[in-house]
């Protein structure tokens, strides 16, 4: 089975260009050792319905969470960062003064968080260019060439 007319490989190779600004192009490359056909790894995750079970799952840091605030902020361990050990994502809530409240706002991040990596991808779906559309494209490049042409020497007759 070939992806985008790519051979079929335990790889896939990608190169992106990207145009900044008129005559300047800038080249990317990348490759890859995972199939576009491999599910996700957190596509069959199962996300506890409470948060101790969630928690369970989680390493937690506390840490001072800095910033503005004054003494409170900088010496009480309010902050709270939550590490899911199955998948690696990390969430950090430092907003209340409370450790407990955002250990709270911690793990209703992380609960999107998953709800959002569980989601299977809706596919795109390709749209047509419209006739009008193309009837402007044409008569942009026709206005082009006919300013690249004038820009020319003219044709000497020897």
């Amino acid at each position: 089975m070939t992806w985008f007319g790519l051979p079929e490989r335990p790889y896939v190779l990608a190169v992106a260009r990207v145009s900044d600004r008129p005559g300047r192009t800038l080249s990317s490359g990348m490759t890859s050792d995972r199939s576009p056909d491999d599910a996700p790894p957190d596509a069959d995750l199962e996300i506890p319905e409470d948060d101790e079970a969630l928690l369970a799952q989680c390493r937690v840091e506390t840490f001072r969470a800095g910033g503005p605030g004054g003494q409170h902020q900088n010496k009480a361990e309010s902050a709270v960062r939550l590490t899911h050990l199955p998948t690696g994502i990390v969430v950090t809530a430092r907003e209340s003064r409370s450790q407990h409240r955002n250990r709270n706002t911690a793990l209703a991040r992380l609960r999107e968080e998953l709800v959002e990596r569980a989601r299977p991808e809706t596919p795109r779906v390709p749209t047509k260019v419209p006739p009008r559309e193309k009837r402007k494209r044409r008569e942009a490049k026709r206005k082009r060439s006919r300013v690249k042409r004038l820009r020319k020497p003219p044709e000497t007759d020897d």
